[in-house]
């Protein structure tokens, strides 16, 4: 069945070629029968408008041609009990080699995970580091703004307070020039 599945697929590809080529040599045997292959035969059918329009007739098989598709296998020779000890040990050479490149594998997979979180870690560290740093400095600037302000306000104040006394004193001697 593969087969003429094949030989049909191949017969189709020829077909446009070949169906161009009859309609140039033979307009007339065009209308009933385009062409016939050994196991197929296609037939033209009425013109539509999107395009030519074919039947294609598949034959059955011949008895003759099934016999030689189906060729008798060779025969089995006869497996000692030596092959098979060679073929259990080197079965079991391939699954010790298959599970050393698995565990190889996870190996790898471990390191770089223990890689991938130790440098994490040390990512985490550097950043608390540089957040702990900015907090300090800022804190820093913070406490120096504050006393700036504050050695400000006592400045004002001891202006205010002297201003006061000398605004009390012109009272006083005000108060005794006009008493």
């Amino acid at each position: 069945m593969a087969k003429t599945a094949t030989a049909y697929k191949e017969k189709m590809k020829e077909l446009s070629v070949l169906s161009l080529i009859c309609s140039c040599f033979y307009p007339e045997t065009r209308k009933t029968l385009v062409c016939e292959f050994e196991d197929m035969e296609v037939k033209a059918l009425n013109k539509r408008a999107s395009g030519q329009a074919f039947e294609v007739i598949l034959k059955p098989l011949s008895p003759v041609s099934d016999v030689a598709h189906n060729l008798p296998s060779p025969p089995k020779r006869a497996i000692s009990l030596e092959d098979i000890e060679k073929k259990l040990e080197a079965a079991e050479d391939r699954r010790k080699y298959q599970e050393a490149q698995v565990m190889r594998a996870l190996a790898e997979k471990r390191d770089h995970e223990r890689d991938v979180l130790l440098k994490a870690m040390e990512e985490n560290s550097n950043f608390s580091k540089m957040a702990e740093e900015k907090l300090q400095y800022k804190m820093e600037q913070i406490k120096e703004n504050r006393e700036a302000h504050l050695a400000a306000m006592l400045e004002r104040l001891q202006e205010r307070e002297k201003h006061a006394a000398l605004v009390r004193k012109n009272k006083e001697l005000r108060e005794e020039l006009t008493a």
